[in-house]
């Protein structure tokens, strides 16, 4: 943490490169041959729609990676994973006694997808991480990028876009600086443009606002095929622990 006076200079941070990818073609290509735990994997309530949609990332990952097991603290939709056949247990991944009771060993790959914006309390997240990833493998953390274009074009008709039980919002660089507290490492940044699903309406405000949603997507492909990825509306950080 640092101390003392800042300058405007001081308070501006030049942004790693990175390139504009397709979300669940990247994780699943980076589970391929890997042992994986998946954090979240549930995806409450957007399962059913992502499911339908072809998307819930967890079917895709269960694809490529060798062994995979998915936590989520959702104990419902835990079980509906296992009487589906895969792997899970109801555990919050920050408490340690909990995951060694469950018998979870620690994997080659951790991926939290879409999970630390919904948390109060994301630096002890990020400290009981450290229990799940084994010694050189890597964390990966998905969260929607605060400076994305949806919420630009969704402010002009005074309206914020926002998964209800979403707390917190980050940039580039106040999650790998919460990240550094906890003594990870980013080591590779990717984004990606979110797919754009109904608004559950049929009304006026609905049509504006899907017609927002699809010119944002758009306009953030074509600033990513110009190298100005930083503009779209989903952040995929690669982290090496080190402790």
């Amino acid at each position: 943490m640092t101390t003392g006076e800042f300058t405007q200079l001081a308070m501006t941070h030049r942004l790693p490169k990175a390139k504009l990818v397709d979300r669940l073609e990247y994780l699943t290509d980076k589970a391929r041959g890997r042992s994986v735990i998946h954090v979240g994997f549930v995806d409450s309530g957007c399962r059913s729609m992502n499911q339908e949609a072809g998307a819930w990332l967890h079917a895709h990952l269960a694809s490529s990676a060798t062994k995979l097991i998915g936590l989520d603290i959702d104990e419902a939709g835990v079980k509906e994973a296992t009487d589906a056949g895969y792997e899970a247990y109801a555990v919050d991944c920050r408490d340690r006694e909990a995951i060694a009771a469950a018998g979870i060993e620690p994997a080659q790959l951790v991926i939290a997808g879409e999970v630390i914006e919904h948390l109060d309390d994301p630096g002890s997240f990020l400290s009981g991480l450290h229990n799940l990833v084994a010694p050189g493998g890597e964390l990966i953390i998905t969260t929607p990028n605060a400076y994305g274009l949806f919420n630009v074009f969704a402010s002009l008709s005074r309206t914020e876009i926002n998964h209800p039980d979403h707390v917190v919002m980050f940039t580039w660089r106040t999650l790998t600086n919460l990240a550094a507290r906890h003594d990870w490492e980013p080591v590779e940044t990717r984004m990606y443009v979110p797919s754009v699903k109904e608004f559950g309406g049929r009304g006026l405000k609905a049509r504006l606002l899907g017609l927002a949603g699809r010119v944002a997507v758009a306009i953030e492909h074509m600033l990513g095929r110009m190298g100005r990825v930083y503009a779209a509306d989903g952040m995929i950080i690669t982290f090496r622990s080190v402790r």
